[in-house]
C-alpha cells in the first residue's frame, strides 16, 4: 500500500495479491482500511473516488489479481444536516469525545425513511464539534442502537479520538453492559452464546444465526430474576454485530420482549411499552488520557414500570 496527499485528503494505492482476489470490492477496502465504515467506503465508490485500473466500478466488483486500486479521500466537508432540538441527555464531554443517554424511539443517523430528528441532528444541534470519519450522515458515530433500544452512547468530537475508539471497539476493549426483559424461564444461570450471524437468507432485512459464513458473535448472558412468563437478564456483547442480543436471545428461545422481528410478541403477556432492552453501562479507556472510563444509565421509567408490573403479577 501507498499513501499520498494532494488536494485529496489521502490517497491510497493497493495491488491486489493471488490470495485476495475474488473479493467484493467495498469488502477488499474495509480489510485495507478499516477505519473508514462500509457505508462510507459504498460512497467513494459510487461518487468515483475509487478507481480499479483507473476506471469506475460498483462496489459488488470482484477484485482480480493484479488489479490497481486507487482510493482517493476527499478533504471534509461541512455537514450538510441541519441541526435540530431532539430529547437526548449529555452525561459527559471533554475536547475529544462525549457519553450521552439515547431514549427509545430515537433514529441514531438519517437513513431510508428517517432523514430527519435523529441523534445525529440533535448532536450536531449541542455539540460544536464532531468526528467526520464516519461520513457527512453519521459525524461522531462510533456505533449505534436500535431506534426502540434506550441507552448510553459513546460519540467522537474529532477525528484523532474517532480512530483511537474504532481501534479499541475492534479490539474488543470497550465494555457494553445491556438490561433485557426476555421470555420464559431459562435453564441456566449464566451462558456465553458464540455462534455466527449474518443476513437472513430468505428476509434481507433481518439477521440471523447462520451454519456457514456470517460473523463471529460472542454474547455473555446472566439471569437476574425470573418473573412471570419472563426474567430480567443482564447482557454482555464481547463482539458488536448488528441485532446481535435481539438474535441470540431469540436463538436460545427467550426473545426480548416486546421485539416484533424476532419474536418478542408473546401471547398471555401485558403488551410492553417497546423493545425491552436498554443499555445500562459502557466502560473504555479514554483515547487521549488513557484513563479508564465507566459511565452508567439506570433503565427509564418505561422500562422499570414494564419491570413492576411483571414482578406483581401472580
Amino acid at each position: 500500500m501507498t499513501e499520498v496527499f494532494s488536494f485529496y485528503k489521502k490517497i491510497y494505492t493497493f495491488e491486489v495479491t493471488e490470495e485476495e482476489a475474488g473479493q467484493r470490492l467495498d469488502q477488499f477496502l474495509k480489510k485495507k482500511l478499516p477505519l473508514l465504515s462500509r457505508n462510507r467506503i459504498q460512497t467513494l465508490i459510487e461518487d468515483k473516488h475509487i478507481l480499479v485500473n483507473e476506471n469506475p466500478v460498483k462496489a459488488s466488483y470482484k477484485v482480480k489479481k493484479g488489479d490497481r486500486i486507487i482510493t482517493k479521500i476527499p478533504p471534509d466537508k461541512e455537514l450538510e444536516i441541519i441541526p435540530q432540538e431532539v430529547p437526548f441527555e449529555i452525561l459527559y464531554e471533554d475536547e475529544d469525545l462525549a457519553v450521552i443517554f439515547k431514549p427509545a424511539g430515537l433514529v441514531v443517523h438519517p437513513a431510508v425513511g428517517n432523514w430527519e430528528k435523529t441523534l445525529v441532528h440533535g448532536l450536531v444541534s449541542k455539540l460544536k464539534n464532531l468526528s467526520g470519519v464516519g461520513g457527512k450522515l453519521r459525524p461522531g458515530i462510533l456505533h449505534r442502537l436500535d431506534k426502540e433500544t434506550s441507552g448510553v452512547m459513546l460519540v467522537a468530537k474529532n477525528d484523532f479520538a474517532h480512530q483511537k475508539l474504532v481501534e479499541t471497539f475492534k479490539k474488543r476493549e470497550i465494555e457494553k453492559i445491556y438490561y433485557a426483559l426476555a421470555y420464559g424461564h431459562p435453564n441456566f444461570y449464566e451462558k456465553t452464546v458464540e455462534t455466527y450471524i449474518g443476513r437472513h437468507p430468505v428476509y434481507r432485512k433481518k439477521m440471523a444465526v447462520l451454519k456457514e459464513k456470517g460473523r463471529l458473535a460472542i454474547t455473555w448472558i446472566k439471569v437476574l430474576e425470573l418473573l412471570f412468563k419472563s426474567c430480567l437478564i443482564l447482557v454482555k456483547p464481547l463482539t458488536g454485530r448488528t441485532h446481535q442480543i435481539r438474535v441470540h436471545l431469540s436463538f436460545l428461545g427467550h426473545p426480548i420482549l416486546g421485539d416484533p422481528i424476532y419474536g418478542g410478541l408473546k401471547y398471555g403477556l401485558p403488551p410492553p411499552p417497546r423493545l425491552m432492552l436498554h443499555a445500562y453501562q459502557i466502560s473504555f479507556f479514554h483515547p487521549r488520557s488513557l484513563k479508564k472510563l465507566t459511565f452508567k444509565v439506570e433503565p427509564p421509567e418505561d422500562f422499570k414500570s414494564y419491570l413492576e408490573i411483571l414482578k406483581n403479577i401472580k
